[in-house]
């Protein structure tokens, strides 16, 4: 099972460095789009199979209060105020890589 993990695992890495070769040009971002869906699918559908999952619920309840939250930030920004929302979610994300940092301190 390990194997075949790290095999997925690769194909979808594989899928995410031709995604951000596809967005890297109008002309072929619709197909680094589908790149990028595809290997996040496959990253997400290991990570679930995995035997270290203990508790699905727990994943369900994380997608549902982010879904919600993006669901009602998505409504309420105006498309001028888009670069700003893009930084505050990267802000988040680096909040998040801080989170992991300690967690694992």
């Amino acid at each position: 099972m390990e194997t075949l993990s790290a095999l997925l695992y690769l194909v979808a890495s594989i899928c995410f460095i031709m995604a951000l070769r596809g967005l890297s040009s109008p002309e072929t971002s619709r197909q680094g789009n589908i790149y990028g869906m595809v290997g996040m699918t496959i990253a997400i559908l290991t990570t679930l199979a995995s035997p270290i999952v203990q508790s699905y619920w727990l994943i369900v309840l994380g997608i549902a209060i982010g879904g919600a939250i993006g669901y009602v930030v998505a409504k309420k920004i105006e498309m001028t105020a888009l670069p700003q929302l893009v930084a505050a979610f990267h802000s988040l994300v680096g909040l998040a890589a801080v989170f992991v940092a300690l967690a694992a301190f």
